[in-house]
């Protein structure tokens, strides 16, 4: 057992190094909000091979060094970490029933987690925190750039994902990162 949650503390780790590292090579502003479809991408990930409680983990840590070295804004908080929860959930609840419609779903969820709930609890953390006059922010402001962005970065997670799936990969992965 501690073999294994060494690996997923490790695999975590890697995952945090490939969302700072990816935000700084590709991102771009979109009303307010740095874009980074790498994050969305890590999250599906997250989802697919540790779980839930790790991808919000991953989120948080990978949002607070980006914060850190001056790479990111606090809208990476609330987006990366409700959509990582997301789509953690719904493929932990459904990795065992059908694996495809599982993969599916984890990325609609990413989308729904970022894009909607994310970009709504974005508005009070931009109010409060941020500076923004909040009489001149709709509370919908930050659907559509988070939208843009978790859009992207599913498309790439879930090309990965059907990729490593195909080739045989995945369980070959996820089986080496589960409890003994």
């Amino acid at each position: 057992m501690r073999s294994s949650n060494t690996k997923k503390l490790a695999v975590a780790a890697i995952f945090v190094a490939i969302a700072v590292v990816g935000s700084a090579f590709i991102s771009f502003p979109v009303f307010g909000s740095k874009c980074s479809p790498t994050q969305h991408m890590v999250n599906v990930l997250c989802a697919v091979f540790l779980g839930p409680w790790y991808g919000v983990g991953v989120a948080f840590c990978a949002s607070l060094i980006r914060n850190l070295v001056g790479a990111g804004t606090l809208m990476a908080f609330p987006g990366s970490m409700i959509g990582a929860l997301c789509c953690g959930l719904v493929f932990k609840a459904l990795k065992n029933k059908n694996e495809v419609l599982a993969i599916v779903l984890t990325l609609a969820a990413e989308m729904l987690g970022t894009g909607v709930l994310g970009g709504l609890c974005a508005y009070p953390v931009a109010t409060l925190f941020m500076d923004v006059d909040a009489a001149s922010t709709a509370v919908t402001a930050y659907i559509i750039p988070f939208l843009i962005s978790t859009v992207a970065g599913s498309i790439i997670a879930g090309v990965l994902v059907f990729a490593l799936r195909a080739g045989g990969a995945l369980k070959i992965l996820q089986r080496s990162l589960e409890l003994k």
